[in-house]
């Protein structure tokens, strides 16, 4: 196993910084979950994202597992989806978790279009909803795919100095994949949110009902598991079926289905700007989409 300093190179090409892309502890019927590509503020690869899901799987078999907090390593909770660094592994195959074939070998729009369904919103939706109550520890930024980790979990705990951004459209792509936004923000907010790509502070987010809780950086740990402590004192079965219900509302009032529509147009969008630039991502990398939003952030002051 190697530490986070070594890089292990793969046959796909991907160079992996970590062997344990997420880190798994349980304390006092709290399971905590860790990001840990800190070196690459917690980009999400293909690695980290199938490891994120045997952590989930993990913390739903133990019985003593009342509630999981996901929380990330270092100085950000997720800077989104690995567009950029040496472990991109996006031609990788793995043992998939849902019944969508390996995208690997497909052509055209197919080979992402599979690839998403499994990895993007096969999973958050999966991750949504699991039976146990789930708390997104958030510090830093969080930004694109970052939301989505956030988003399917039932409550997002915030430090003051975070942020939360999906600047995509500036790729020609209307939000991430799991597209949740009308319904974690007031229409309108949600928006100027996707049509200005700026960051949104945490408290901005905290009086949208995004955030449930605020708290320094310094108190934002301890905040956090006060509140999982005071859930996982409540019965598993009772926690399970408000959860349920809860979720039930939010899809009859069209969450599942719009996402199915929404979806369907983001890889429209990667198929256009494939036929107009030869890149799905309109020809964005990681390096692209740090200069474009410092560009943005001073043209607006």
């Amino acid at each position: 196993m190697s530490s986070d300093s070594e890089f292990v190179q793969r046959v796909d090409g991907a160079v992996y910084e970590t062997e344990e892309p997420v880190l798994y502890a349980v304390a006092d019927g709290i399971a905590t979950l860790t990001l840990n590509r800190p070196t690459v503020n917690n980009a999400q690869n293909s690695q980290m994202t199938y490891a994120l899901d045997d952590a989930f799987r993990r913390a739903v078999n133990d019985d003593e597992v009342k509630v999981i907090v996901l929380r990330g390593n270092g100085k950000h909770f997720s800077a989104g989806h690995d567009i950029g660094t040496p472990g991109r592994d996006i031609n990788k195959s793995f043992d998939r978790a849902s019944l969508w074939w390996d995208h690997t070998n497909k052509p055209g729009g197919e080979y992402l279009y599979a690839r998403e369904q499994e990895v993007y919103l096969g999973m958050c939706r999966r991750w949504r909803e699991l039976p146990k109550p789930t708390i997104a520890m958030v510090q830093g930024a969080c930004v694109a795919g970052g939301l989505m980790l956030a988003w399917v979990c039932d409550l997002i705990v915030a430090s003051d100095d975070a942020f939360f951004q999906d600047p995509v459209v500036r790729m020609g792509i209307p939000g991430v994949e799991y597209f949740a936004h009308p319904y974690e923000l007031n229409p309108r907010i949600a928006k100027e949110f996707l049509f200005t790509g700026d960051r949104m502070s945490a408290e901005r987010a905290y009086q949208m009902g995004m955030v449930n809780r605020l708290y320094s950086r310094d108190e934002l740990h301890a905040g956090t598991y006060a509140l999982a402590a005071a859930i996982a004192k409540q019965p598993r079965m009772g926690l399970a079926l408000t959860k349920q219900a809860i979720n039930h509302v939010e899809d009859l009032q069209g969450k599942r289905t719009a996402m199915d529509a929404v979806f369907a147009w983001h890889h429209f969008a990667h198929s256009h700007n494939e036929l107009l630039s030869g890149d799905k991502l309109g020809g964005y990398d990681a390096k692209a989409m740090i200069e474009a939003n410092k560009n943005a952030a001073g043209e607006r002051r």
